[in-house]
């Protein structure tokens, strides 16, 4: 009789445990749900940046000046934009190749 009643509550445990939507399932999908829920800040957060940048491209003019600098490259009229090589080697051969060549 006890051994009947041993084996019948380990098959009830391992079909709650294992079953459809047992306790492996049930553990599972709150993994996933975690994941989706940090999935969903990252993307309220990116959402936020992204509406605090169209307000600042709406109304903060200096942004726009800014922006417009970095990404078009654009100067304001009598400015004048220096560029210097980033290598000196590449310079030196680059200033070498420039010269006018001599005839004999």
């Amino acid at each position: 009789m006890i051994l009947l009643a041993v084996l019948l509550l380990g098959l009830v445990a391992s079909w709650l445990a294992f079953g459809n939507h047992g306790f492996v399932y049930v553990y599972k999908k709150d993994k996933e749900r975690q994941a989706y829920e940090e999935k969903i800040r990252q993307l309220k957060e990116t959402n936020q940046k992204l509406m605090n940048e169209i307000d600042r491209l709406r109304n903060d003019k200096e942004y726009i000046e800014e922006t417009a600098r970095k990404e078009l490259n654009m100067v304001r009229d009598g400015e004048v934009i220096y560029r210097f090589a980033k290598d000196r080697n590449n310079k030196a051969s680059s200033s070498k190749a420039d010269e006018p060549q001599r005839e004999n």
